[in-house]
């Protein structure tokens, strides 16, 4: 329901906006600012997108966890397609995105709401106190072997 209401408003918001920023500005500067929020936003989302890309690849070489790149890079692509929808609401909240200390405030927000599995990594620890047994088979290996003749795989 909300993503229904969501559809349903956000247009009415932008053709309200439309018709004022219109009724001040008339139809080619309105038109004019439109398309260059959409160039300005395209710009941005390759600069930002870039450092972020950089960024996901120095955690991934050192191992780290790479969630937070890749939510700044998902908030990132999101803000450079409102940038990229024509209308000024759709724009405000895109050019809001692109402010990484409001990222950082939206997955906050959301990582509050929604809980995170990972997989990998070391094992839980164990409640359990007391020695540790590993149970296991062995076998001796000789230090010193002694040669038995070609191997078979070249042949002299």
């Amino acid at each position: 329901m909300w993503l229904f209401a969501l559809f349903l408003i956000v247009p009415l918001i932008e053709i309200a906006l439309f018709i004022t920023v219109g009724g001040w500005l008339t139809l080619w500067p309105t038109l004019g600012l439109v398309l260059l929020t959409g160039i300005v936003g395209t710009a941005l989302m390759r600069w930002q997108g870039l450092k972020v890309l950089a960024e996901l690849r120095g955690d991934m070489g050192q191992l780290k966890n790479p969630l937070s790149p890749l939510a700044h890079g998902a908030l990132i692509v999101l803000a450079g397609l409102l940038l990229l929808t024509p209308g000024f609401f759709t724009d405000t909240i895109g050019f809001l995105l692109m402010v990484p200390k409001v990222r950082e405030m939206v997955i906050a927000f959301v990582g509050s709401r929604v809980q995170i599995q990972t997989f990998g990594g070391p094992p839980p620890q164990s409640r359990r106190e007391g020695p540790t047994v590993i149970d296991g088979e062995f076998f001796e290996v000789d230090e010193n072997p002694t040669p038995k003749g070609p191997s078979g795989w070249t042949r002299h």
